[in-house]
């Protein structure tokens, strides 16, 4: 693939305006689709959403409710939630070219347990796909502080390519070919972040998020390695570098949900307001997880808290009785 001229961005919540500002910052034409038109009229003619407070759209950029506008483009970002991509990638599919689709959502498929690049696979079966993922918060790509993220592709040139194309003077992409490694960093991690809101929440104090922070990792690689994911990737921006950032900030969604429940609110009220990705995660992880094998007592807990089978002290007294053993 040649370097992209024009990105399309699908999606028009808090992340895909920062993506759309990024690649303007790149100097790319960008198109920004959402599916509310009034919405995306007044998003238009004031270059201001409540999705992002504080931040302008780039005037560049040109925000549009017509699907058909994402034609002209040379790639397109999906920045819609993990849960809804696949219907995202149908509609994208039916549009004339062969833009690439980049999963820009760190999440499983319930149901199907698939990951983003095949849901996209498998939605826009004419496409070629990508994952874009690391530790970036929205509001600080959109405002343009310094950022680092990885993207990834079977295809070394597209991923190339796309970092290319996409790389500005605040946002650093490195590619890798690790699609499966760069997947489960950004969909686990959620669901870990959930687990040090948590202890936040409950108070239970700055050394048990620390060791959590640090045997959530532990889970991660063994997942990540049952998965044929490479080390230096789980070890990377979209792994421990994602994993750290969502579990040290109430900026992150999911970190905010658990601190919640750590607090005694209910999952129905800490999920009111805005997604938390690793809430819909939780459970195809650890399907997934017992399908290999692979021991993940921490995700385990929050998948018991979200599905209403274990309360906070429950939890916490599972983690603490569980046997003795050597640290991996």
């Amino acid at each position: 693939m040649k370097r992209a001229n024009v990105i399309g961005v699908a999606g028009a919540g808090a992340w895909g305006m920062a993506l759309a500002n990024a690649a303007a910052a790149a100097g790319r034409g960008v198109v920004l689709w959402g599916r509310d038109a009034g919405r995306m009229q007044a998003f238009a003619a004031t270059r201001r959403s409540d999705r992002l407070p504080g931040v302008d759209l780039a005037r560049v950029v040109e925000a549009t409710a017509e699907l058909d506008d994402l034609a002209q483009c040379d790639a397109i970002l999906v920045a819609v939630p993990a849960q809804s991509s696949r219907e995202a990638a149908m509609r994208l599919a039916a549009l004339p070219g062969s833009a690439p689709l980049v999963s820009c959502a760190k999440g499983i498929e319930r149901g199907t347990h698939a990951f983003m690049t095949e849901v996209l696979g498998q939605a826009a079966p004419g496409r070629q796909t990508a994952i874009l993922s690391g530790p970036s918060f929205a509001g600080d790509v959109a405002a343009g502080l310094p950022t680092a993220v990885t993207l990834g592709s079977t295809d070394e040139g597209l991923a190339r390519a796309l970092c290319d194309a996409l790389r500005g003077p605040s946002l650093r992409l490195y590619h890798s070919t690790d699609v499966r490694g760069v997947e489960i960093g950004g969909a686990a991690k959620n669901v870990l972040a959930i687990a040090c809101g948590v202890a936040v929440g409950r108070g239970l104090g700055a050394s048990a998020a620390a060791a959590l922070v640090a045997r959530g990792f532990a889970e991660l690689r063994r997942f990540g390695e049952a998965f044929g994911a490479r080390g230096s990737t789980l070890m990377g921006l979209s792994g421990l570098g994602d994993l750290v950032l969502t579990c040290s900030s109430a900026q992150s969604r999911n970190f905010a949900f658990g601190q919640a429940l750590g607090r005694g609110v209910s999952v129905a009220e800490a999920g009111a307001g805005k997604l938390a990705e690793g809430v819909f995660t939780a459970l195809a992880l650890i399907e997934l997880a017992r399908e290999r094998g692979v021991d993940m007592p921490i995700a385990n807990c929050v998948e018991g808290l979200i599905e209403g089978s274990l309360d906070v002290a429950a939890a916490v007294g599972a983690l603490l009785a569980r046997p003795q053993k050597g640290e991996e």
